[in-house]
């Protein structure tokens, strides 16, 4: 690399690692941009422009493999297929269908309007300090730099608040996947006749799920990466067929759910929409970074494109199934052959992701908390593939302990995403340009932000608390009234 140091990658092993990682991912909730370890020292080592403005980051980046504007696209919507989407039906079933139409637009326009926000504040810290790209930890710290006295003091902390936030939601994704392979082999499996608990299937694949997490270096799996994505694609194609095959009829469906059911909407839309963990290692990868913004960016047509499918998803999913649609929508499809063939490829599909999700996890816990705490240890190697266990095997406890996707899917979309997609882009975006914001302009930028930060932290606490809610409620004892 030239004299401008690549914030956010601590070492070119690493680096090398997550280039192929990256290009690897098949599902949004695997890519992370990795976080260095000593925030504080580099982001004060690092010297302002002495004229700002003169310095264009975008000139400074020195990517390996740079991808042209279509394959940035395409990559940003093969992240969209995760485990988010097949939970679409069941939120249009917690909102209604019309409800559930119009808040899919309005999640994902603020959604797309917070990355924004965040690609803004990254390029405009990178041209102060004269750095060619920053992760989100480095960027939050950064941004908080700048702004006033009582956004500053938390600057030291911002980076591993949201390294917090974004290992609860990758945990939380591997959780998320256990229950989603568990449910699906159980379903295949009672089609023969073998009734077993879907925890005991989740017990039976822990061991391969621990094995492929010991894999080290992930060019090794970006050949299964592949042919997984092309069985995730073949499983939708049979989904889709199943679900148009159903009649159409609005007969029992409604138009508007419940209110108290809407914060599980909300959660489980932020979950399959948020783009917040792909958006800045896509954009530093890019040949053309400055095209990824901007009205006809490509991070506008590829979220016009990913709100449609997952509004498609969600509309046709409940409409056909309604009140039987299950925590994915591949629980519902039936057991006939073909819907085993999609349930056994998409589980296979999983495992293979579930591998590639928890390795921006596992880097982060031992590479930038434990590695350095253990440099004069005689057995790193062992305690490494000890923490890898240990992360996997928390992960499958979460997930025998309430096997329900769906309840998993909004907790961790409200109690994750909703900072990391809302409220800490708004603050950042308010403490980048603290200092320029006056006049009229200046008053709705803040008032814009404000409202964004309190829309944040209402789905957060709300959101969070009512999945709780249900989580306890599926736990408690069922009592039979006799007259």
């Amino acid at each position: 690399m030239s004299g401008h140091q690549n914030h956010g990658f601590a070492g070119d092993a690493r680096t090398e690692s997550y280039n192929s990682f990256s290009g690897a991912v098949n599902s949004r909730e695997q890519l992370t941009g990795k976080p260095s370890t000593n925030y504080p020292i580099e982001l004060k080592d690092v010297q302002k422009s002495v004229e700002a403005g003169e310095y264009n980051p975008y000139n400074f980046r020195q990517v390996e493999h740079p991808t042209t504007n279509t394959e940035t696209l395409v990559h940003l919507l093969k992240g969209s297929f995760g485990t988010g989407i097949l939970a679409m039906p069941l939120a249009f079933y917690h909102s209604g269908y019309l409800l559930g139409v119009i808040g899919t637009a309005v999640i994902g326009l603020l959604c797309t309007h917070c990355i924004q926000m965040l690609i803004s504040c990254e390029y405009e810290v990178c041209k102060r300090r004269n750095v060619p790209s920053m992760t989100y930890p480095a960027t939050a710290q950064a941004c908080l730099n700048e702004g006033p006295e009582f956004l500053r003091k938390f600057s030291g902390i911002a980076p591993h608040v949201v390294n917090t936030f974004l290992l609860i939601y990758q945990l939380g994704t591997g959780t998320v996947y256990t229950v989603f392979i568990g449910e699906n082999i159980q379903g295949v499996l009672e089609a023969h006749g073998v009734y077993v608990d879907a925890r005991y299937v989740m017990l039976a694949w822990l061991l391969p799920l621990i094995l492929i997490n010991y894999v080290r270096n992930l060019k090794f799996l970006a050949p299964f990466s592949t042919a997984a994505n092309f069985v995730t694609i073949l499983s939708f194609g049979i989904i889709a067929y199943y679900m148009f095959r159903q009649d159409f009829t609005f007969v029992d469906k409604e138009p508007v759910g419940y209110y108290r059911d809407y914060p599980l909407f909300f959660g489980t839309v932020l979950f399959a929409l948020e783009a917040i963990g792909v958006i800045m290692p896509l954009e530093n990868e890019m040949k053309t970074p400055q095209h990824f913004g901007g009205s006809c960016g490509v991070l506008n047509i590829g979220m016009i494109i990913i709100v449609t499918l997952y509004t498609a998803m969600g509309f046709f999913g409940y409409i056909a199934f309604g009140k039987d649609v299950g925590g994915s929508v591949s629980y519902t499809i039936g057991n006939d052959i073909p819907a085993q063939i999609c349930k056994i490829m998409l589980s296979l599909a999983i495992f293979v992701t579930h591998g590639l999700q928890m390795y921006p996890a596992i880097d982060t816990v031992w590479n930038d908390y434990l590695l350095p705490r253990l440099q004069k240890n005689q057995h790193k190697l062992l305690l490494e593939y000890i923490t890898r266990t240990a992360m996997v095997v928390f992960c499958f406890c979460l997930a025998v302990a309430v096997p329900y996707i769906d309840l998993f899917i909004s907790l961790f979309g409200a109690l994750t995403l909703s900072a990391l997609g809302m409220a800490i882009p708004a603050v950042l975006d308010i403490s980048t340009y603290w200092y320029s914001m006056s006049g009229v302009r200046g008053s709705l930028r803040l008032a814009k932000n404000s409202i964004i930060i309190l829309i944040g932290f209402f789905g957060l606490v709300v959101g969070t608390s009512t999945s709780l809610e249900k989580i306890v409620e599926k736990f408690a004892p069922v009592t039979n009234s006799t007259t």
